[in-house]
């Protein structure tokens, strides 16, 4: 049961089944304070709410807590971003993702998410496989110390908080994810047709670094896309592609929400909220003064509240335009270069090769037989290419390195579709022009 807040002439009152306790009043601080309160030395417990959905803001925030806060510190953010998809550091956004509808200026045209914004495409900083967040995703995040870190720890303190407010069929699996029994859901279904009794509510990121500890996870509360999330992370080039790199295990997945449908009290994510609140505070005897201002800080946007050891409230858009660090976070992360620049060396073939000997999907029936398409690419940039449409082995050649002189160092995400057109020009075939043509939309419809 939740603790219930209420404020009378007195101090503040915070009260359970359990016990009672009246709390002191601290300091309250505005928003500029944020930097040096997280990094004051005493500031061993902090628990953070972001007001910002911005994806680039939070993750920067985020990565300004784990590189300036204590080392001995322990610190809950917990944040919910737009809707947009965010792969790991070391991953591959055109075998992880669909990267087409992923424009950050343009809206999805045929499978609009349900506010009509546009998808954004992030890469994070730390490891992981790739995630879908919208406003019915909670992403909690713990920093602690090296010394005190296990994979299952704050996973299982986000469990204790969901069995707080009944969602009693979650646990942790051995991969460190989040996951949901659907046995109780599908006991009056339909036996015919069973959906899988285990779906997967959230996903587990870390980094760790010499002395810190980063743990970073989703957990799929009320999605309004749950029924798209798979169109975002289905990459069309996926029968084509062998990366380095970490690829993302694919599960089925499914809303807490789900479980509360018949419950006479609504599904609340700010419950939510404050009982991962309420368990982290106990996880780390935090005093009580901090969890009570930390779970009511949303009512009053942009505070914070300090205490001889601890540091809570909200933080961001504010912090994220004047703290410079967080800036340059923020910039690193919209770049292109991160973006893209960073994905580990990949292949794209439409035939087996002694790298990649997985059969190929048959070619469209506008294309030759003969057609063949190649590419590697290192840090995003094309460096050896095979792209030929001629059954005749000289002629394929000719063809091959007419167009490799024009793809040759050039990034891939910087290549429009019209761009590519013009470069497989370059075959100079006119009795080969449709298929020009042809080729070139099928490989923007993979790769661009």
């Amino acid at each position: 049961m939740l603790p219930s807040l209420r404020r009378g002439p007195g101090p503040w009152l915070l009260s359970s089944s359990c016990s009672s306790f009246f709390v002191r009043r601290n300091s309250t601080v505005p928003p500029s304070r944020f930097t040096a309160l997280a990094s004051r030395k005493s500031s061993r417990y902090q628990i953070y709410q972001s007001l910002s959905s911005d994806p680039y803001v939070n993750l920067s925030i985020e990565h300004f807590l784990l590189e300036n806060a204590p080392s001995d510190s322990s610190i809950l953010f917990l944040y919910i971003n737009k809707p947009c998809v965010v792969i790991g550091r070391n991953q591959n956004p055109w075998l992880e993702t669909n990267l087409r509808p992923l424009q950050n200026t343009h809206t999805v045209q045929n499978n609009e998410v349900s506010n009509g914004e546009g998808v954004l495409y992030v890469r994070r900083r730390s490891g992981g496989g790739a995630v879908f967040h919208d406003e019915g995703n909670l992403n909690y995040s713990v920093i602690s110390p090296r010394s005190t870190f296990t994979r299952n720890k704050h996973a299982e303190m986000v469990v204790r908080a969901l069995h707080r407010l009944g969602a009693t069929n979650t646990s942790v699996s051995e991969r460190h994810d989040i996951m949901m029994s659907t046995e109780a859901l599908n006991r009056d279904s339909d036996a015919s047709a069973p959906e899988p009794l285990m779906r997967k509510i959230s996903g587990s990121a870390f980094k760790l670094t010499s002395q810190r500890a980063l743990h970073h996870g989703t957990c799929l509360l009320d999605s309004p896309n749950i029924h798209n999330i798979g169109y975002f992370l289905r990459s069309p080039a996926r029968d084509y592609v062998k990366a380095r790199g970490v690829e993302s295990v694919r599960s089925p997945v499914g809303n807490v929400s789900s479980i509360f449908t018949d419950a006479s009290m609504p599904f609340s994510i700010q419950g939510v909220i404050a009982s991962i609140m309420e368990e982290f505070a106990q996880l780390y005897a935090i005093n009580p003064d901090a969890i009570l201002r930390a779970q009511r800080a949303h009512v009053n946007e942009g505070e914070l509240y300090t205490g001889d050891n601890w540091v809570v409230g909200t933080v961001g858009e504010s912090q994220a335009s004047e703290e410079l660090e967080i800036k340059r976070g923020i910039d690193e992360l919209q770049s292109m270069e991160w973006k893209y620049t960073q994905t580990p060396q990949f292949t794209f073939s439409t035939f087996p090769f002694e790298e990649d000997p997985r059969p190929r999907p048959p070619l469209l029936s506008s294309l030759p037989p003969s057609t063949r398409a190649f590419l590697r690419l290192k840090h995003g940039a094309i460096i050896e290419s095979q792209i030929s449409l001629s059954p005749n082995p000289l002629e394929a050649s000719k063809q091959s390195n007419r167009v490799h002189e024009a793809l040759n160092g050039r990034r891939l995400h910087e290549i429009s579709p019209s761009q590519l057109n013009g470069i497989l020009s370059r075959m100079d075939h006119e009795a080969e022009g449709n298929a020009i043509q042809s080729l070139s939309t099928f490989l923007a419809s993979k790769l661009l």
